[in-house]
């Protein structure tokens, strides 16, 4: 008889084993596709591309039943470890030390992937029926660019007619311990370059020319001025942050011709696309003019990054309810439900089905000794298992 891959334990030390840094796969949905097959599940591996950005190994995997539909999501692809010899065990060799598995993707996310998997086999162990089918979608493309992984992969199997009731993304939540959030929504990102134009000139003769960093420091400036806005119900404030500011001049004797300042802005439900640029437009302009006496205003432009991640909330009981009656059952806590954090693939996710986000502690997460303890991978485990059964069976009820 097969054994089924009930160990998450197991399950993760053969995805930490693969160094599958992005965009490289290193046989990690192999690995992960070998743990499918006793559970009977379909296999397809749809590699994507994009002029300018690598091919991407992506695991679509659907084990059929009458019923609803259940996507659990993820990806297998990990941050680079940084320097192997600050770590205490091999990034990449699943060491166990003191009670916890050491290895990049421990708990970002490979972890989950283990998890879930360890649970639909012990459900399917127990003999207990699973009435409906479940999928995996995982991409090889998330801690990447992230062109050709989730977004085309929804895609492609829509075209082929998958579609599905909910979704389970398996990153990692729970800020100290398990129970403590799942995440129900997430907030909007959108990013900006703002270009100056100046004069250059010798910085003995500033009368001649025009210093655009002048300019570009209060554009900055006017961006952050004020508070966008206090938060909402749902969503906590939302915030803008400058991250770069350049002229490309190596010299100091130089007033440059140019300056740039890139920014982001993490953005809640108060705002859509349309009204944040132009919000931002508008401080950008009231900056323009500030501090150049009688001089016209600094000559600017913005360069808009493209895709921007709208901002969504997932309001499914079926679901949420759900999820969170599984993590009291098994943890005995009440989980907090949450926007909070950056993005996630849930962004992409969310145009096809409801979404929620749990998974492991995420503390140690993209550090040196990324580690997860044993025992949170059984608790997320039997979570997880719990919730299968819990869900499946809310459907069948209605």
């Amino acid at each position: 008889m097969t054994r089924l891959p009930t160990d998450p334990a197991a399950n993760l030390a053969a995805l930490i084993q693969c160094p599958s840094v992005t965009p490289d796969d290193a046989g990690a949905l192999d690995a992960l596709s070998a743990m499918l097959a006793p559970l009977d599940f379909v296999c397809d591996r749809p590699v994507f591309s994009e002029p300018g950005t690598p091919d991407i190994d992506n695991l679509y995997a659907r084990r059929s039943g009458n019923g609803p539909h259940l996507m659990f999501a993820g990806h297998t692809d990990v941050v680079p470890p940084g320097d192997p010899d600050a770590w205490t065990h091999d990034p990449f060799g699943a060491s166990v030390s003191g009670g916890a598995m050491y290895g990049r993707g421990a708990v970002d996310m490979k972890g989950g992937i283990a998890c879930f998997v360890a649970a639909l086999a012990r459900v399917v162990e127990s003999g207990r029926p699973v009435p409906g089918s479940v999928s995996l979608l995982i991409t090889g493309d998330e801690e990447g660019p992230a062109i050709n992984g989730s977004v085309k992969l929804l895609k492609w199997a829509a075209e082929k007619g998958e579609s599905w009731d909910a979704c389970l993304l398996g990153e990692p939540t729970n800020p100290d311990a398990m129970g403590d959030m799942i995440k129900i929504g997430r907030r909007g990102s959108l990013s900006g370059t703002i270009i100056v134009e100046g004069t250059q000139g010798h910085v003995a003769y500033p009368h001649l020319a025009d210093n655009p960093v002048r300019s570009i420091v209060a554009l900055c400036a006017a961006l952050n001025a004020t508070p966008l806005d206090a938060g909402t119900d749902d969503f906590q404030p939302s915030n803008l942050e400058v991250t770069t500011i350049d002229t490309a001049n190596p010299a100091v004797n130089v007033i440059p011709a140019r300056a740039s300042a890139s920014f982001n802005v993490r953005f809640n439900d108060s705002w859509t696309e349309e009204t944040l640029k132009a919000e931002i437009m508008a401080r950008l302009a009231r900056g323009a003019a500030s501090g150049r006496d009688d001089r016209p205003p600094a000559r600017f432009g913005v360069d808009w990054k493209e895709p921007v991640s709208q901002v969504f909330l997932t309001r499914n009981e079926a679901l949420t309810g759900a999820l969170a009656a599984s993590v009291t059952a098994v943890t005995g806590r009440d989980p907090v439900l949450s926007t909070s954090g950056g993005t996630s693939d849930a962004r992409f996710i969310k145009d096809y089905c409801p979404v929620v986000e749990f998974g492991l502690v995420g503390k140690t997460m993209h550090m040196v000794d990324e580690h997860v303890a044993l025992a949170d991978l059984e608790t997320l485990t039997a979570i997880y298992a719990d919730f299968i059964i819990r869900w499946f069976a809310g459907k069948a009820g209605r």
